[in-house]
């Protein structure tokens, strides 16, 4: 866990920053600028349009009486891609326009599910907590 915030709080700025400086050598410092601006609100319209996809997609699901669990992993994959393009800096953007895009989404949902499969319990009758889902304290 200390690896992860390490990563996040420290390795990253630094690697943001450095590409940052080295974009701005090729293509100037003010249109660094414009670039990391237009980046956040191409992001927030993308995010926006994205997220409405996908609550229309968990309506309908629940209108069918289906768990919408591959609509709520996208919501969650969408709601990340967002805030990432919303933080300045090109890595950060380019891991949330990945995360947008829909092919890449799922390539990122099947990966979740693969890792976290074995952690999910199926509570009912019979399930870890008894006969009945009664739990005897």
């Amino acid at each position: 866990m200390l690896a992860v915030f390490a990563l996040v709080f420290v390795v990253l700025p630094i690697v943001e920053i450095t590409v940052a400086i080295q974009v701005a050598h090729h293509i100037g410092g003010a249109d660094t600028i414009g670039l990391l601006v237009l980046f956040s609100i191409a992001g927030a319209w993308l995010a926006r349009r994205e997220g409405f996809s996908v609550l229309r997609r968990m309506r309908d699901q629940v209108d069918n009486g289906v768990v919408p669990t591959n609509e709520l992993i996208d919501g969650a994959l969408v709601f990340a891609g967002g805030v990432l393009l919303f933080v300045p800096g090109f890595v950060t953007g380019a891991l949330g326009l990945v995360l947008l895009f829909p092919p890449s989404r799922f390539a990122a949902r099947s990966a979740l599910k693969r890792r976290f499969r074995g952690r999910v319990y199926r509570l009912g009758p019979g399930g870890p907590s008894g006969p009945g889902g009664v739990i005897d304290v």
